[in-house]
């Protein structure tokens, strides 16, 4: 399992102001998600997109940080959606119901088209 490899993110703006955009790349795992557990605890745009189209995989704390996201958001009455979630880690936002929660979309332009 590729638990040790870098995590790396960064935060731009989307096609309207109101969207934020993370651009995940490697794993997220207990061993390399708290800088991102950080920014995510920052005050939500209206809209946040995870980009996780280079995320290979994430574990259970990786899911942790997610809907860690989901319920900031939802406290402050904003957004949260996904892009290019990879086959192995949308079983795990399956067997945790979060698919059910987050709205998920196939590539970043069509998450940016829904916000």
């Amino acid at each position: 399992m590729p638990t040790d490899e870098t995590l790396t993110f960064d935060r731009r703006q989307g096609k309207s102001p109101d969207v934020a955009i993370f651009r995940i790349t490697g794993p997220i795992t207990i061993r390399n998600m708290f800088e991102l557990q950080d920014e995510f605890r920052k005050a939500p745009p209206p809209v946040t997109i995870l980009d996780l189209t280079n995320v290979p995989y994430l574990d259970s704390a990786g899911m942790g940080i997610v809907i860690n996201l989901y319920v900031h958001c939802t406290k402050a009455k904003t957004k949260v959606a996904t892009a290019g979630v990879n086959s192995r880690a949308l079983e795990l936002f399956r067997l945790t119901k979060v698919d059910t929660l987050i709205p998920m979309f196939e590539t970043l332009e069509a998450a940016e088209a829904s916000a």
